[in-house]
């Protein structure tokens, strides 16, 4: 069976949704905000520092 032609200008009957495609955005998983794990690593290496420190003046 052949499909009925459509008229030039007109949006032949179709399926499913009608909004636009768009392209999903990647899920960035824990890298969706890489600024979190920066100051994680800065706070902790200054933990770190000022442990060394106050071993230096407290001993």
């Amino acid at each position: 069976m052949t499909d009925p032609l459509v008229p030039p200008g007109e949006t032949p009957p179709v399926e499913g949704s009608t909004a636009e495609a768009h392209e999903e955005r990647a899920d960035g998983g824990m890298w969706e905000h890489p600024g979190i794990w920066v100051w994680l690593i800065v706070a902790g290496s200054v933990i770190v520092a000022g442990y060394f420190v106050a071993r230096v003046f407290f001993l």
